[in-house]
């Protein structure tokens, strides 16, 4: 579904991802680990278009995206959840996910499917999106970024200050994503996660950054063996 080849980018003279390579299969889980300030947003980043790479390629399903603007990194189905939430505190729950809609006609209704995955939402839909708590927060934006049924889900650190009765519900959701999707087509998952046993109990693949490299990559049932978890404890 994804490939990311050889992808270098800089942030003045400082080189950020240093010939970054790896694969997002669809109906696996792929799980980016490191420690802080390792690069990992910046590769997510930069697989939007948020910010350019100096050389290497990005292709969705075959297609080459590395010029791609994101929104039309988007509407080529890529669904992104960046870290923080960053929803639209002033607008209802109903007009946060039809911004998700942004790519497709405005006659595109809300998918049915995202209440049954996030129930919560269907009571709220008339609230503002600042009013819901974080783990709601984190709900709306995942469902946000579903809603124009994306090929390939991006998730940076979705756990990041949510309760633990959420981030198990979380972490259902993003294995029936995985499997089914929205529609019975499973969909690819790249998980940035700092939260390493929510990671290690998702992980189809695993993928070490360190210093904008990958450094360590492997099967999830492996990471224990691996020894995954010492390399990215702070």
């Amino acid at each position: 579904m994804l490939s990311v080849q050889g992808v270098n980018q800089y942030y003045g003279g400082s080189h950020i991802l240093r010939d970054v390579s790896f694969e997002v299969p669809a109906g696996r889980v792929t799980v980016l680990l490191g420690r802080n300030g390792v690069g990992k947003t910046t590769m997510l980043k930069s697989l939007m278009g948020l910010v350019p790479v100096r050389t290497g390629r990005i292709e969705l399903e075959g297609r080459a995206l590395q010029q791609a603007t994101p929104y039309q990194r988007a509407r080529a189905g890529i669904g992104y959840v960046p870290q923080g939430r960053e929803i639209f505190g002033r607008l209802t729950v109903q007009d946060n996910l039809r911004m998700g809609l942004a790519s497709r006609p405005a006659s595109t209704p809300i998918p049915a499917q995202l209440f049954e995955l996030f129930p919560v939402l269907a009571q709220m839909l008339h609230r503002r999106g600042g009013d819901l708590s974080g783990g709601q927060q984190q709900q709306l934006a995942i469902a946000r970024a579903l809603a124009a049924r994306p090929r390939l889900l991006v998730l940076d650190e979705p756990t990041e200050g949510i309760q633990p009765s959420i981030i198990k519900d979380m972490g259902r959701v993003i294995r029936r994503l995985a499997d089914q999707g929205l529609d019975g087509r499973p969909v690819a998952v790249l998980l940035v996660e700092q939260y390493y046993d929510f990671a290690r109990e998702l992980a189809d693949h695993y993928l070490v950054m360190e210093r904008g490299e990958i450094v360590a990559r492997g099967a999830g049932r492996d990471m224990e063996r691996d020894g995954v978890r010492g390399l990215v404890a702070i």
